[in-house]
């Protein structure tokens, strides 16, 4: 599995916290908050592949472009950034030494609790 730094997500996900749209949720709140496979259908019925891919941090680049195994690293709702969804992909990507995702996820946790410090 080769799994990279989806670029276009990270910016999306600063802007999110630049705008104010974000969660400030607890840690383990992000198995009840990250989107269930039915909320994930609908988003793609509604918006495409091409806006999905932006709520997900990693790309696992042996997959398919139009496949759900190929995005990786949720951090939100399709709405919000969510804090829990940060703290669980920069764990996540830690475990699996994704450096570049987990570089990306720490700037990521910087940025929302410097927003609210």
């Amino acid at each position: 599995m080769t799994v990279k730094l989806n670029q276009r997500a990270f910016e999306h996900a600063k802007h999110l916290v630049k705008q104010g749209q974000t969660k400030r949720d607890e840690r383990d709140d992000w198995s009840e908050h990250a989107p269930t496979a039915d909320q994930e259908n609908d988003y793609l019925d509604k918006h495409g592949w091409d806006d999905y891919g932006r709520w997900y941090l990693g790309i696992d680049t042996e997959k398919s472009e139009e496949t759900k195994g190929r995005h990786k690293f949720p951090y939100g709702d399709f709405r919000r950034l969510h804090r829990c969804g940060v703290i669980s992909a920069e764990s996540r990507a830690a475990q699996q030494d994704y450096d570049d995702i987990t570089k990306a996820v720490a700037e990521l946790h910087k940025l929302l609790d410097g927003d609210h410090a």
